[in-house]
């Protein structure tokens, strides 16, 4: 596993458990070469979810991008990068359970905005801000005030 801080290729596994919903094992790592140490996930391989674009165009499901628009949705409120992993494993796992291999843009941000909602109301309204599009701050009103109806 390369070193995210100095890019050396070899690093020894400190601990390794595996995650609450046990889709995953988790992995704390030490770089040999510097001492960084970092986390890591290991999932099994699956047939890749497919999501369908607005435009109709499809792109493979991708962590990354969907865990940094949580993290800027989740910043400076009290939850863990862990807690946004089960999020994403759990949206992952439904629509696996499912039988799906594709999932529409839409379908995919309501069920994320679903989590978020039971998860943080502000982080709720941060990432529909985004994802709904709003273009003023009405749009922004009428969010909240279906939050406390």
């Amino acid at each position: 596993m390369r070193c995210p801080k100095c890019g050396h290729c070899d690093s020894k596994v400190i601990d390794s458990r595996p995650s609450e919903n046990n889709v995953a094992i988790r992995r704390r790592r030490e770089c040999v070469s510097c001492g960084f140490r970092f986390t890591t996930y290991e999932r099994r391989e699956e047939i890749p979810l497919l999501v369908v674009k607005r435009d109709g165009s499809r792109e493979t499901f991708n962590r990354e991008k969907l865990m940094n628009g949580l993290i800027r949705a989740t910043v400076k409120r009290d939850i863990s990068v862990v807690r946004l992993e089960e999020l994403i494993d759990t949206i992952q796992n439904d629509l696996r359970d499912a039988g799906r291999s594709e999932v529409s843009s839409e379908e995919l941000g309501d069920l994320i905005l679903k989590e978020l909602l039971a998860l943080d109301k502000v982080a709720y309204i941060r990432f529909a801000s985004v994802y709904k599009d709003f273009h003023d701050v009405e749009e922004f009103m009428d969010e909240l005030r279906s939050l406390n109806a």
